[in-house]
């Protein structure tokens, strides 16, 4: 079953402006959805009364989450924070959906790993974050499953980039055009993932019976420097990108060095697998191009 097969009404949290919520407010629209998509100054996200009505009111039957604290360096010092949005907000949407009987879709993070595993991790994989973030994520995910609510789909993503809004891809390209060389970390190893794809596999697994926690990234794996690599090339630019080991490039928090994702499970959920990373980094890349123009 795909989303074509079943659709709804949709509340989307950061519908309105975020790296995910936008394509994904655009990929349901086209699914057939009818959707609501919203910012923290219109919508409240911590006001439960507030998206309790809003659901009720737009007779929704889906409730998008796109909603996250992403600064993974800040968060190790703005603790209290991101536990606020990553872990206790989950929990308070996962109750207001209860009540409502409407199917939550949450994003998570492959940070919620240690990075010691010797194969792509698989969603029951045992969980170890090594950040502030990654454990925050987790919390939000152990929210959901603590609130009661059975009809939720967590998504586990990894290394977004897509159109609208910074990313580690576009900041790649923007630093190439004026340098000769690019230094970028070759030995953390994880799973690309292209936001407007990451919105459709999003939308059909919402039309599914499928429940629980999926991983959903770009299939392949690469490391940062192969990421921007590809970019760069992509891009028909002649900075050369030299790889360099995590320890020449400190930073705050911990990342896994190995966060592969298995996607079978979304797969087989879906009807088909997550195109290769390297494909829609090109289709990134050259749409960026002509936008450009």
């Amino acid at each position: 079953m795909s989303a074509r097969a079943q659709t709804g009404r949709a509340v989307i949290l950061g519908g309105q402006t975020g790296l995910v919520g936008r394509p994904l407010t655009q990929t349901l629209a086209a699914a057939g959805y009818a959707v609501l998509p919203t910012t923290r100054s219109q919508l409240d996200p911590f006001d439960a009364d507030a998206v309790a009505r809003a659901l009720a009111s737009f007779e929704a039957t889906h409730l998008f989450n796109t909603v996250a604290y992403t600064a993974v360096d800040a968060a190790e010092d703005d603790r209290d924070e991101a536990y606020r949005v990553n872990g206790d907000l989950p929990g308070r949407l996962a109750r207001v959906c209860r009540d409502a009987g409407t199917l939550l879709v949450h994003l998570s993070t492959d940070f919620v790993f240690d990075g010691t595993a010797n194969r792509p991790y698989v969603e029951d994989d045992a969980v170890n974050p090594q950040s502030v973030y990654g454990a925050s994520k987790l919390a939000g995910e152990q929210a959901i499953a603590d609130s009661g609510l059975t009809d939720f789909q967590i998504l586990r993503t990894a290394w977004l980039y897509g159109p609208g809004k910074k990313n580690f891809v576009a900041t790649m390209l923007g630093l190439a055009k004026d340098r000769e060389e690019l230094r970028v970390v070759a030995d953390q190893i994880g799973s690309p993932t292209y936001t407007v794809d990451l919105a459709g596999w999003m939308a059909e697994l919402a039309g599914t019976a499928a429940r629980g926690i999926f991983h959903a990234v770009g299939s392949g794996q690469a490391s940062w420097c192969e990421l921007a690599a590809a970019a760069v090339a992509a891009a028909g630019l002649p900075c050369r990108v030299t790889p360099i080991a995590s320890a020449e490039y400190p930073q705050k928090a911990a990342r896994p060095p190995y966060s592969v994702l298995d996607n079978r499970k979304l797969a087989a959920a879906i009807g088909r697998l997550p195109r290769p990373w390297d494909a829609t980094v090109r289709e990134y890349v050259y749409e960026q191009m002509q936008s450009s123009i």
